[in-house]
Order: C-alpha cells, then structure tokens, then sequence
C-alpha cells in the first residue's frame, strides 16, 4: 500500500483498522444473549478470520499458541501474584466496588462469564495487535497495543483506566516474551474474577 510516496504494509493497516471497528462495533452491537459472547466473535473470531483467510498465515504466528511454556508458568505464577497484591489494595475502595460487586450476578458462572469475556479480549490486543504491530515497531509495539487497551476502558473506575497503559503494557510484554496470549489472558481472568470476589464480599 502506497498512498503518494508512502509505503505502508498492509497487514499492520489492516490489523489497526480492523481493530478499531471491532472495538467500535462491540461497544454499540448486541448479537448475543451475554457480551461475553460477543466479544469472543469480536475480538477472537473475526481476527482469527482475518489470519486466516486474509493474510493467509498461522495464528501461531499471532501470539495463538502456547509459546515458551515455562517463561509463561513462572511469568503467569509471577503475574496473578502481584495481580493478587493490587486486587487487595483496590477492590474494596468505592468506585471499584460500586462497579465490580454487581457483576458478581452473572447469568453464567463468574469464572466462565470471564473466561469468555477475557480470551477474546486478550487475544485481540496481546495477539492480533501486538504481533501485527511487531516487526514494523519493534518493542514500541509492546507500548503501543496497550494504548487502546486503556481507551476501551473508559467507563470503568478512574483507577483502574490510568493503570491501564502500565498494566497493558506489562501485559504485552508477557505476550511478547513468550509468544503467546495465553499467560497474559490468564493473568487478566485471575485478575477480574479475584477483583469481583473481593468487591462483592464474598472473599
């Protein structure tokens, strides 16, 4: 892609193009009975689609993998630690528990409303992003997927929104290291279950 003297490639046009519309279509579409499930067409399908059929290449390639395995036990071991640490500071304050402790009534389970709702979610900025972004940006990359990461949290308590750009981050790095969205998205599930538990009072 060249528009007038410039060289763009066109699958980190179309990984940011289409990233953006899908944050966009999922904030003002409901398709299913629960979000959750729309975020897994969202932000699992529709790029897995695009991988796939689009670009023609391996999801592997995309972070759709276990990747280094052990880097993501001790990372993802490391990471629900310290998750586990900032829950315990923040849930219990009063925007995070006016926000979090109703969602503690899903019409799912709360693990699966989450395991659902986090796997697209992650894969979408810790995979598709991330490793689109990758061999143009290099590290940047990390950084820059978490960008929209916090945009899309808009709505949700202060706190959480400015922590956002640190945690996303950290987040990418762990994709990043490992090659895998995997250890991040279970970082973040542990994270948002444990987060809802606390704010509800019923750990």
């Amino acid at each position: 892609m060249r528009p007038e003297g410039i060289r763009l490639d066109y699958r980190v046009v179309t990984t940011v193009v289409v990233s953006t519309l899908l944050l966009v279509l999922e904030h003002y579409h409901f398709i299913f009975p629960y979000k959750s499930l729309d975020r897994v067409l969202f932000y699992l399908g529709v790029p897995l689609f695009v991988i796939v059929v689009v670009f023609r290449e391996s999801p592997a390639s995309y972070g759709f993998q276990f990747g280094d395995w052990k880097a993501g036990a001790i990372l993802t071991a490391s990471g629900c630690g310290v998750a586990a640490v900032v829950a315990l500071v923040t849930a219990r304050g009063g925007a995070m528990q006016r926000y979090y402790a109703p969602q503690i009534n899903t019409a799912l389970p709360l693990v699966l409303d989450n395991a659902l709702d986090l796997i697209g979610w992650e894969f979408l900025f810790r995979g598709f992003l991330l490793f689109a972004l990758y061999p143009v940006c290099g590290p940047y990359a990390i950084l820059l997927q978490a960008v929209p990461f916090t945009l899309a949290h808009f709505g949700k308590p202060e706190v959480e929104t400015l922590s956002c750009i640190f945690g996303g981050s950290a987040f990418g790095y762990v994709a990043w290291r490992t090659r895998s969205f995997v250890y991040p998205y279970l970082i973040h599930w542990f994270l948002a279950t444990f987060t809802i538990l606390l704010a509800a009072g019923r750990i």
